[in-house]
């Protein structure tokens, strides 16, 4: 376990980033499909045994450039969040969730980010929640705060908020107890939504540490709350089923991924959520160094985005003059092109056997 924040915030955003490119082959893939097209979870299947990113790693990245340039402002963080969201959709990136695409095309219609959101429980909030929990954790009100602000401008659906904070929580807990204790989070995340009509939501979590507590896998515990094709994209499915595998994952990286991959369904945002809650506790060292290195991403590098994880624990521990850090802008189309067309390849392989 690490202790210090920048080796957590950089963890944190590189553990989203493995466990998204090593998820995205199997998105939208059931268990027995999945084991047959690509039995080893421990490798990228994605580009010649090389991995990329999707939206996931994507909108954590701008989460973290957004609580940089918010100075601790609810208000502001999320007018910066708003921004990166509109122009990240000009760029034409391929997979982009229902209800995120029709928020950030009411941003571009002139909606402010608090009335941009539709309503929706999917797991868009989710994938922004680990670095901000990360950061401000330590201060709940303020948690909730920035939490609800990332959620709104996306998802309005109170079930996004639930979810979206529950992660935020755990990637805290990661980061900073020596001993992490999942009896100890339900009544931690019970308190934080207190003054939400979340019981339904309590009760999944519950569910998820009762199965902790039969030595389930993940896909057992799926099955039980309704998805049992695959962990599915409603946030209600994801996160439970994220926090039962953290529970008993919590110090292995690379189990906990490969195991919440095997478990099918929305593979590439369960396991970078996953990745970026574990990811905060076991810093880059506890990442392994071949998906690391791995990575092939350009211009938001694995350089990029550690100094973006330096630049956030920076600012957040309230030093002056700190800023995100740059890149190629007019890379990013070109990176976009190549990653559609290699969507597509993976898009019409699925057609063939093995099924």
């Amino acid at each position: 376990m690490v202790h210090d924040l920048k080796e957590s915030c950089i963890g944190c955003l590189l553990g989203t980033a493995v466990g998204d490119a090593l998820g995205l082959p199997y998105e939208g893939i059931g268990p027995r499909r999945a084991a047959r097209l690509f039995p080893d979870t421990g490798r990228y299947h994605f580009f010649f045994g090389k991995g990329m990113v999707s939206d996931d790693t994507e909108h954590a990245c701008f989460t973290a450039q957004a609580l940089i340039r918010g100075r601790g402002q609810a208000d502001v963080f999320e007018k910066r969040l708003a921004w990166s969201l509109r122009w990240w959709l000009l760029n034409l990136p391929a997979g982009t969730g229902l209800a995120t695409l029709k928020a950030t095309l009411k941003l571009w219609l002139g909606f402010p980010p608090s009335r941009s959101g539709v309503f929706s429980a999917g797991n868009g909030p989710a994938m922004r929640s680990p670095i901000p929990g990360v950061v401000l954790g330590h201060a709940p009100d303020d948690l909730r705060r920035f939490v609800r602000a990332s959620t709104r401008i996306t998802h309005t659906d109170p079930k996004a908020f639930h979810g979206a904070l529950a992660v935020a929580l755990a990637a805290y807990q990661s980061a900073v107890e020596p001993v992490l204790s999942p009896a100890r989070f339900v009544e931690d995340l019970t308190a934080l939504l207190a003054e939400e009509p979340a019981g339904e939501f309590l009760e999944l979590v519950r569910q998820a540490l009762a199965s902790v507590d039969r030595h389930e896998p993940v896909s057992a515990f799926a099955e039980q709350i309704g998805s049992s094709k695959g962990i599915s994209g409603y946030i209600f499915h994801t996160v439970p089923c994220v926090l039962q595998v953290w529970f008993r994952y919590s110090d292995n990286y690379s189990g906990g991924i490969q195991e919440i991959i095997s478990a099918g369904g929305d593979a590439d945002s369960t396991a970078a959520i996953l990745g970026g809650i574990i990811g905060a506790r076991v810093g880059r060292q506890g990442i392994p160094e071949p998906r690391v290195n791995h990575l092939i991403e350009w211009p938001r590098s694995v350089t990029w985005m550690e100094r973006l994880g330096e630049a956030v624990a920076a600012s957040s521990q309230g030093q002056t003059g700190v800023n995100s850090p740059r890149y190629f802008v007019p890379g990013i189309p070109l990176r976009n092109l190549l990653f559609l067309l290699v969507v597509l390849f993976h898009g019409f392989r699925r057609l063939l056997p093995p099924y």
